[in-house]
């Protein structure tokens, strides 16, 4: 697990500055603190950070070929390299090192792009070969790994494993991507598509990018999608003991390294059912951690120690402050673009403790994507059965108004909100989605944008990718459509984006075994009622699972990392949410209407409203402003 970096000219072969390879580079040290090494030839250098897991000796990046023919660097892990390299020496190659980077380069030799599809792994690489006077950079199928690209003034490109490297390059433009704030109050991140900094791209997941001195940039190109169109035809029982044996292989692979590995421990389904596979792996107890909260309302730990115990586990649990915003500075320089998932926080405390005993840890994310985990999920399932029974011409203007003349209760019992609900069956699938995945409105945000930035924004609603995923999917009903969005935006948008910065923040290398290719693809294929039935999410694998783990793990409800943002801003940070309004970067960029963003925090603080989602996103984007634009 490393970071990664680099220059190529596309026009001419102009000689590349080292010093400005090795200072991209070197803005990534978190991500790789025991090696780092640069490369250098006409119109192209690439730089590389060592995070040491595989081959400790003989894996130093960047590296090339016996006859330097091609140069690698390289972030992830290829968990099928060894079968890789068996068939590469049977059609003659000859390998020096025993790690994945060099079955990479030679797959490359062998294949060219066509090597992507044999590669069963996370990664974001960048091979440039000497003969063809090419670049090849590539992204693994689901997005673990993150790589930016952008092309400057000189006529090159840079790339780097994050935005901070890119940053590093005095030729960057630092010019502000309005649609991207639009796109980041709607989600809470900035999604793949789009970034923060105008010219800055992010190379999508199950993409790769080919190019050549003297040509133009080209688009990226798809390898790989994932297909809800298809419907397995295997018994429920069939397709139980396919996915236990496509889970065991999948953490079985993520469980060879030549470091201490271990895994976190949430005391939730996902989590625990990688424990439980692993414990059966191992001949060594499995070495786990949790991080609980003094709030016992936000504490799982409970039931975490049950599993650890159930497994014998080397377990250890840290309990953390419930107001542990100490770390918003230090999440805000590791993300460089604006992040609003407050579960940021406890992740990066758990990679932290982690980090104390290995090297190298399995999460369990991934499941509620493919197997439709969240309540969005089953709530937008039962929502698009209601609109098979009404057509939109009856739902719209009836249901549209119920919408808007229901009372907002938060505050009451779950059945009583039926506001949002009603608004959502007023839309059509994808529209009522997108909003419900969202974090602020259309109407809510350009309730607080300044008459000039609304002029810019014309019209545009950061909802829209959303919907045309849904509506372009390859699906075959509503839920699949969600799934689907939530692979392409919201998986590598938020989940990965928050796993990969927390863990790479401390030297961890998180994996992902639920995240495997080919239990996404079986996941796919499952038919609806063993991915949501009677109101629960992911059915099958808590079905599976129950040879493992206990009723009460499997069926409780879901919690997840949860903050007590709230609190935090009508407490501690109180007068953080007034100064949104007057005194930060905010106001110098003149995008917000000032008035507005003082009853926002005013409001919230009085107890009057809960505006606490949406002052941490203005929080959040202020502090990634200050960074970005030195304001």
């Amino acid at each position: 697990m490393c970071g990664i970096a680099g220059i190529f000219h596309l026009e001419t072969a102009k000689p590349v500055d080292p010093v400005r390879l090795r200072k991209m580079t070197d803005s990534l040290t978190h991500r790789g603190p025991d090696g780092s090494g640069i490369w250098t030839a006409p119109g192209v250098g690439l730089g590389h950070r060592r995070l040491s897991i595989i081959d400790l000796e003989g894996g130093a990046q960047p590296m090339l070929t016996a006859d330097e023919a091609q140069v690698i660097s390289y972030n992830g892990e290829i968990y099928n390299f060894q079968d890789v390299r068996v068939e590469l020496e049977s059609l003659g190659h000859q390998f020096t090192s025993s790690s994945d980077t060099e079955v990479i380069l030679y797959a490359w030799r062998q294949w060219g792009a066509d090597c992507l599809k044999r590669l069963n792994g996370m990664f974001a690489f960048a091979i440039f070969d000497q003969r063809t006077k090419q670049l090849f950079l590539a992204r693994d199928r689901l997005g673990v790994k993150p790589l930016f690209y952008a092309p400057v003034s000189d006529g090159s490109i840079l790339f780097g494993s994050e935005l901070k490297a890119l940053l590093a390059n005095p030729l960057l433009r630092r010019e502000p991507e309005m649609r991207a704030v639009d796109d980041y109050l709607a989600f809470g991140y900035v999604p793949d598509h789009r970034s923060l900094l105008k010219g800055v791209k992010k190379l999508p997941a199950g993409h790769y990018l080919l190019l050549e001195q003297g040509k133009a940039e080209p688009a990226p190109i798809q390898y790989w999608d994932m297909d809800f169109s298809q419907r397995s035809k295997a018994s429920a029982a069939e397709l139980e003991e396919e996915l236990i044996a496509l889970m065991k292989d999948a953490v079985g692979s993520r469980m060879i390294a030549d470091v201490p590995l271990g895994a976190f421990l949430s005391g939730g389904v996902d989590s625990s059912a990688v424990v439980a596979l692993m414990s059966e792996k191992s001949r060594q107890p499995v070495k786990t951690c949790s991080i609980g909260f003094d709030q016992a309302s936000l504490d799982e730990t409970s039931y975490a120690e049950r599993v650890a115990e159930r497994f014998k586990t080397d377990h250890r649990a840290r309990t953390v402050a419930a107001d542990d915003f100490g770390l918003i500075d230090r999440l805000a320089d590791h993300f460089d673009e604006p992040f609003a998932d407050g579960s940021a926080l406890p992740t990066y405390r758990v990679a932290e403790l982690a980090r104390e005993n290995v090297t190298v840890a399995l999460s369990g994310d991934g499941a509620d994507e493919a197997l439709a985990g969240y309540r969005r999920h089953v709530f937008h399932h039962a929502e698009e059965r209601v609109r098979g029974l009404l057509p939109q011409s009856i739902r719209g203007p009836a249901l549209g108004w119920l919408g808007k003349v229901y009372p907002k209760a938060d505050w009451a019992p779950r059945p009583l909100r039926a506001k949002s609900t009603l608004l959502s069956l007023a839309r059509s699938g994808p529209e009522g989605y997108a909003e419900a995945v969202g974090v602020t409105t259309p109407a809510g945000r350009h309730a607080i944008y300044s008459d000039a930035m609304s002029k810019q924004l014309d019209g545009y609603q950061g909802e829209a990718r959303m919907i045309d995923l849904m509506e372009s999917a390859p699906a075959r009903n509503g839920l699949d459509q969600a799934q689907y969005a939530d692979m392409k935006m919201w998986l590598p948008g938020d989940i990965l984006t928050k796993v990969d910065r927390t863990s790479m923040a401390v030297s961890l290398e998180a994996r992902e075994p639920l995240l495997d290719y080919q239990l996404m693809e079986f996941a796919a294929r499952l038919p609806t009622n063993l991915r949501v039935r009677r109101g629960t999410g992911k059915y099958l694998l808590k079905k599976s699972m129950e040879r493992y783990l206990p009723q009460d793990i499997l069926y409780r409800p879901k919690m997840g990392f949860v903050t007590p943002i709230a609190q935090w801003f009508r407490g501690p940070l109180a007068d953080e949410a007034r100064n949104i309004s007057g005194a930060g970067a905010l106001a110098r960029m003149g995008w917000f209407d000032q008035q507005a963003l003082s009853k926002v925090a005013d409001d919230h603080v009085a107890g009057k409203s809960d505006n606490s989602r949406l002052l941490w996103q203005l929080l959040m984007l202020d502090k990634s402003l200050q960074r970005l634009f030195g304001l």
